[in-house]
């Protein structure tokens, strides 16, 4: 694994601060939801299934071949399963804009893990057009506001080479009769006020034109969803809205 190196004057974005720092940006919020139990009992139980289907998402074989991107760390055993997805000679970025993620994420892989970690704003990478074969996005899009959210979007899709692939695992509206949706609704309201734009739009909506949805499926009557999305080099008409 390559040392960490900081960028100079990277400024933590506002809406993270001011929203997320209970979660991710005080050293004491890593330590303590830095649980491999905790992660899955706020996604009700459904966090290994929700890993294995983005793992899956992201290679039709049983491993994953050139560069990879994940674009956020993520609490939990997610990226240690990722790496152990790679072939021989491929390799892991990882990009966070808190370095104490960053720091956090480095404990839990091996030194010689075929990983490099990378500070920078997932909104503004400093990575070359078409660089990586596929890319993750694992349950980060329901934290950012939408402007920021369609520039991250706009950025997976621009270091992706063409027919590369995107894979989005994230919150999603859930059925009128899910008796969780009266529970969520509430909490996701006061902690998480961004994640409601997932119930309100489909993630198709922030897409950028060189996106095509492969497959989209939902878990545990609809909170939950993965999506597969190949990067096209013709503009792709969006979909309908209703």
């Amino acid at each position: 694994m390559q040392p960490l190196k900081l960028a100079k004057e990277l400024p933590i974005p506002a809406y993270l601060q001011d929203v997320y720092w209970w979660a991710y940006v005080h050293p004491k919020a890593v330590r303590f939801f830095e649980r491999q139990w905790l992660v899955n009992l706020i996604l009700w139980g459904h966090f290994t299934r929700l890993r294995d289907a983005a793992l899956s998402a992201l290679s039709s074989t049983s491993s994953l071949q050139g560069l990879t991107l994940q674009i956020a760390c993520v609490y939990g055993n997610f990226t240690p399963h990722l790496v152990a997805k790679l072939a021989p000679q491929a390799r892991l970025d990882v990009v966070d804009v808190l370095p104490v993620q960053l720091h956090n994420l480095s404990q839990k892989l091996p030194a010689d893990a075929p990983v490099k970690l990378l500070h920078s704003d997932a909104s503004q990478l400093p990575l070359p057009d078409h660089s990586y074969q596929q890319a993750v996005l694992f349950f980060l899009l329901h934290e950012q506001p939408e402007t920021v959210r369609r520039h991250t979007l706009s950025e997976a899709l621009r270091v992706l080479q063409p027919g590369g692939r995107l894979v989005i695992v994230d919150y999603h509206k859930p059925a009128a009769w899910h008796p969780l949706r009266w529970l969520m609704w509430p909490v996701l309201h006061f902690l998480e006020p961004f994640a409601l734009d997932l119930w309100r739009q489909d993630i198709q909506h922030w897409l950028p034109e060189h996106a095509r949805v492969l497959h989209q499926r939902t878990w545990c009557g609809g909170l939950y969803q993965c999506l597969s999305i190949e990067k096209t080099t013709e503009p792709v008409k969006p979909p309908s809205q209703s």
